[in-house]
Protein backbone atom coordinates (compact mmCIF):
# COMPACT_ATOMS: atom_id res chain seq x y z
CA UNK A 1 0.00 0.00 0.00
CA UNK A 2 1.03 3.77 -0.88
CA UNK A 3 1.62 6.19 2.40
CA UNK A 4 -1.04 8.27 0.70
CA UNK A 5 -3.39 5.55 0.37
CA UNK A 6 -3.11 5.24 4.55
CA UNK A 7 -3.34 8.76 5.62
CA UNK A 8 -6.78 8.93 3.34
CA UNK A 9 -8.21 5.67 4.66
CA UNK A 10 -7.16 7.56 8.30
CA UNK A 11 -8.79 10.41 7.19
CA UNK A 12 -11.86 8.46 6.02
CA UNK A 13 -12.14 6.77 9.04
CA UNK A 14 -11.93 9.07 11.40
CA UNK A 15 -14.91 11.13 9.64
CA UNK A 16 -16.75 7.59 9.72
CA UNK A 17 -16.29 6.64 13.46
CA UNK A 18 -17.27 10.26 14.49
CA UNK A 19 -20.62 10.23 12.82
CA UNK A 20 -21.29 7.25 15.26
CA UNK A 21 -20.55 9.79 18.04
CA UNK A 22 -17.29 7.39 18.27
CA UNK A 23 -14.11 9.44 19.28
CA UNK A 24 -10.73 8.16 18.95
CA UNK A 25 -8.47 9.09 22.06
CA UNK A 26 -5.97 12.06 22.06
CA UNK A 27 -2.80 9.90 20.68
CA UNK A 28 -4.26 9.26 17.71
CA UNK A 29 -4.14 12.42 16.00
CA UNK A 30 -0.15 13.00 17.28
CA UNK A 31 2.31 13.77 14.32
CA UNK A 32 5.34 11.02 14.37
CA UNK A 33 7.30 14.00 15.23
CA UNK A 34 5.44 14.19 18.64
CA UNK A 35 5.26 10.29 19.21
CA UNK A 36 8.64 11.00 18.79
CA UNK A 37 9.36 13.45 21.26
CA UNK A 38 7.54 12.37 23.55
CA UNK A 39 8.96 8.34 22.95
CA UNK A 40 10.58 8.13 26.34
CA UNK A 41 6.68 8.91 27.87
CA UNK A 42 4.81 6.38 25.43
CA UNK A 43 5.59 2.99 26.29
CA UNK A 44 2.33 2.21 27.12
CA UNK A 45 1.04 2.76 23.39
CA UNK A 46 4.22 1.70 21.77
CA UNK A 47 4.55 -1.78 23.69
CA UNK A 48 0.75 -2.40 23.84
CA UNK A 49 0.93 -1.72 19.96
CA UNK A 50 -1.93 0.63 20.46
CA UNK A 51 -3.07 2.90 17.53
CA UNK A 52 -3.78 3.16 14.28
CA UNK A 53 -3.52 -0.41 12.18
CA UNK A 54 -4.48 -0.59 8.19
CA UNK A 55 -3.95 -3.55 6.22
CA UNK A 56 -4.40 -5.54 2.76
CA UNK A 57 -3.39 -8.47 4.59
CA UNK A 58 -0.37 -8.31 1.69
CA UNK A 59 -2.33 -8.78 -1.18
CA UNK A 60 -2.16 -4.98 -2.55
CA UNK A 61 -6.22 -5.23 -3.05
CA UNK A 62 -7.02 -2.95 -0.21
CA UNK A 63 -10.59 -2.58 -1.51
CA UNK A 64 -11.37 -6.13 -1.63
CA UNK A 65 -9.17 -7.69 0.88
CA UNK A 66 -8.74 -5.70 4.10
CA UNK A 67 -9.61 -4.10 7.48
CA UNK A 68 -9.11 -0.63 8.95
CA UNK A 69 -8.59 -0.88 13.15
CA UNK A 70 -7.67 0.87 15.59
CA UNK A 71 -6.61 -0.26 18.67
CA UNK A 72 -7.59 1.48 21.56
CA UNK A 73 -6.60 -0.42 25.33
CA UNK A 74 -4.69 -3.73 25.27
CA UNK A 75 -3.34 -5.43 27.90
CA UNK A 76 -0.44 -7.35 28.77
CA UNK A 77 0.82 -11.13 28.21
CA UNK A 78 2.16 -11.15 31.81
CA UNK A 79 -1.14 -9.95 33.51
CA UNK A 80 -2.56 -12.79 31.11
CA UNK A 81 -0.19 -15.19 31.68
CA UNK A 82 -0.39 -14.90 35.76
CA UNK A 83 -4.42 -14.82 35.39
CA UNK A 84 -5.17 -11.63 36.87
CA UNK A 85 -4.74 -7.38 35.76
CA UNK A 86 -5.38 -6.23 32.77
CA UNK A 87 -6.18 -9.42 30.90
CA UNK A 88 -8.51 -7.43 27.82
CA UNK A 89 -8.71 -5.25 24.81
CA UNK A 90 -10.49 -3.17 22.82
CA UNK A 91 -10.30 -2.49 19.32
CA UNK A 92 -12.36 -0.53 16.70
CA UNK A 93 -12.83 -1.58 12.81
CA UNK A 94 -14.51 -0.74 10.02
CA UNK A 95 -14.97 -3.63 7.08
CA UNK A 96 -16.65 -2.01 4.13
CA UNK A 97 -19.27 -3.21 2.22
CA UNK A 98 -17.82 -6.43 0.65
CA UNK A 99 -14.73 -5.90 1.55
CA UNK A 100 -13.19 -9.38 2.85
CA UNK A 101 -11.03 -10.14 6.04
CA UNK A 102 -9.91 -13.45 5.00
CA UNK A 103 -10.61 -16.59 6.92
CA UNK A 104 -8.71 -17.07 10.05
CA UNK A 105 -8.38 -18.14 13.86
CA UNK A 106 -6.86 -17.43 17.57
CA UNK A 107 -4.91 -19.58 19.58
CA UNK A 108 -5.76 -17.68 22.46
CA UNK A 109 -7.67 -14.51 22.30
CA UNK A 110 -11.61 -14.85 22.47
CA UNK A 111 -13.70 -11.81 21.26
CA UNK A 112 -16.90 -10.28 21.14
CA UNK A 113 -17.38 -8.59 17.41
CA UNK A 114 -19.95 -6.28 17.65
CA UNK A 115 -22.24 -4.46 14.90
CA UNK A 116 -21.79 -0.96 16.44
CA UNK A 117 -23.72 0.99 13.36
CA UNK A 118 -23.90 1.10 9.59
CA UNK A 119 -25.12 -2.01 7.56
CA UNK A 120 -25.01 -5.37 7.91
CA UNK A 121 -21.75 -7.82 9.68
CA UNK A 122 -21.72 -11.13 7.81
CA UNK A 123 -19.42 -13.80 8.91
CA UNK A 124 -18.53 -17.04 7.83
CA UNK A 125 -17.90 -19.27 10.71
CA UNK A 126 -16.46 -23.00 10.99
CA UNK A 127 -14.93 -25.02 13.91
CA UNK A 128 -11.45 -25.94 13.93
CA UNK A 129 -10.69 -30.00 13.31
CA UNK A 130 -8.25 -31.89 16.04
CA UNK A 131 -4.74 -30.88 13.90
CA UNK A 132 -6.38 -27.04 14.03
CA UNK A 133 -7.24 -26.94 10.31
CA UNK A 134 -10.81 -25.95 9.02
CA UNK A 135 -13.22 -28.57 9.58
CA UNK A 136 -15.90 -28.51 7.05
CA UNK A 137 -18.52 -31.03 8.65
CA UNK A 138 -19.40 -30.07 11.97
CA UNK A 139 -22.12 -27.37 13.17
CA UNK A 140 -20.54 -24.28 14.60
CA UNK A 141 -22.41 -23.54 17.84
CA UNK A 142 -21.81 -19.66 19.28
CA UNK A 143 -23.26 -17.13 21.54
CA UNK A 144 -25.36 -14.13 20.02
CA UNK A 145 -25.71 -11.74 22.63
CA UNK A 146 -25.41 -14.25 25.03
CA UNK A 147 -27.67 -16.51 23.33
CA UNK A 148 -26.45 -20.01 21.75
CA UNK A 149 -27.17 -20.30 18.47
CA UNK A 150 -26.24 -23.00 16.06
CA UNK A 151 -25.63 -23.08 12.16
CA UNK A 152 -23.99 -25.32 9.71
CA UNK A 153 -20.54 -25.36 8.98
CA UNK A 154 -19.28 -22.23 6.49
CA UNK A 155 -23.29 -20.76 7.24
CA UNK A 156 -23.45 -16.71 7.34
CA UNK A 157 -24.36 -15.27 10.20
CA UNK A 158 -25.61 -11.50 9.75
CA UNK A 159 -25.46 -8.89 12.72
CA UNK A 160 -27.87 -6.22 12.61
CA UNK A 161 -26.92 -2.93 14.18
CA UNK A 162 -26.26 -3.43 18.49
CA UNK A 163 -25.91 -7.25 17.70
CA UNK A 164 -22.68 -9.02 18.40
CA UNK A 165 -21.40 -12.54 18.54
CA UNK A 166 -19.11 -14.39 20.45
CA UNK A 167 -15.74 -16.08 19.53
CA UNK A 168 -13.94 -18.13 20.58
CA UNK A 169 -10.41 -19.69 20.30
CA UNK A 170 -10.73 -21.98 17.66
CA UNK A 171 -13.35 -20.80 15.48
CA UNK A 172 -12.40 -19.96 12.17
CA UNK A 173 -14.35 -16.73 10.79
CA UNK A 174 -14.36 -14.53 7.82
CA UNK A 175 -16.21 -11.48 7.59
CA UNK A 176 -17.25 -8.22 5.42
CA UNK A 177 -20.25 -5.48 5.47
CA UNK A 178 -23.33 -5.71 3.70
CA UNK A 179 -25.23 -2.86 2.37
CA UNK A 180 -22.82 -0.43 3.60
CA UNK A 181 -20.24 0.12 5.71
CA UNK A 182 -19.87 -1.44 9.15
CA UNK A 183 -18.39 0.12 12.27
CA UNK A 184 -17.23 -3.17 14.51
CA UNK A 185 -16.36 -2.56 18.25
CA UNK A 186 -13.76 -5.70 19.30
CA UNK A 187 -13.60 -6.23 23.17
CA UNK A 188 -11.40 -9.72 23.42
CA UNK A 189 -8.55 -11.25 25.69
CA UNK A 190 -5.05 -9.23 25.37
CA UNK A 191 -4.29 -8.92 21.54
CA UNK A 192 -1.33 -10.27 19.76
CA UNK A 193 -1.76 -9.69 15.95
CA UNK A 194 1.88 -10.93 15.39
CA UNK A 195 1.94 -14.53 17.00
CA UNK A 196 -1.77 -15.24 18.13
CA UNK A 197 -3.32 -14.96 13.82
CA UNK A 198 -3.69 -18.21 11.70
CA UNK A 199 -5.17 -17.79 8.35
CA UNK A 200 -5.86 -20.34 5.76
CA UNK A 201 -4.35 -18.96 3.29
CA UNK A 202 -0.38 -18.00 3.32
CA UNK A 203 -0.98 -14.37 4.07
CA UNK A 204 0.40 -12.12 6.29
CA UNK A 205 -1.41 -9.38 8.69
CA UNK A 206 0.32 -6.31 8.03
CA UNK A 207 0.82 -4.28 4.82
CA UNK A 208 3.73 -3.15 2.99
CA UNK A 209 3.78 0.45 2.55
CA UNK A 210 5.63 2.12 -0.18
CA UNK A 211 6.58 5.42 1.21
CA UNK A 212 5.68 8.07 -1.51
CA UNK A 213 4.53 10.87 1.14
CA UNK A 214 5.30 11.86 4.60
CA UNK A 215 2.82 9.81 7.15
CA UNK A 216 -0.20 11.95 8.77
CA UNK A 217 0.07 9.33 11.65
CA UNK A 218 1.98 6.09 12.09
CA UNK A 219 0.75 2.82 12.13
CA UNK A 220 1.16 0.17 15.30
CA UNK A 221 3.24 -1.52 12.18
CA UNK A 222 5.86 1.56 11.89
CA UNK A 223 6.97 1.55 15.81
CA UNK A 224 9.15 -0.58 15.41
CA UNK A 225 11.17 0.88 12.71
CA UNK A 226 10.35 4.33 13.06
CA UNK A 227 10.31 5.18 16.98
CA UNK A 228 13.64 3.73 17.76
Amino acid sequence: MKRSEVNAIMADADKFIRSFGFILPPFAYWTPAQMRERRADIGGIVDACLGWDITDYGLGNFDEMGLFLFTVRNGSQQDLARGGGMCYAEKIMISRDRQISPMHRHIVKAEDIINRGGGILALQLFNSDKDGNVDETTDVTVATDGVSRTQGPGEILRLKPGESVTLMPGNWHSFWGEEGDVLIGEVSTVNDDRTDNVFREPIGRFATIEEDIEPTHLLVSDYEQLLT
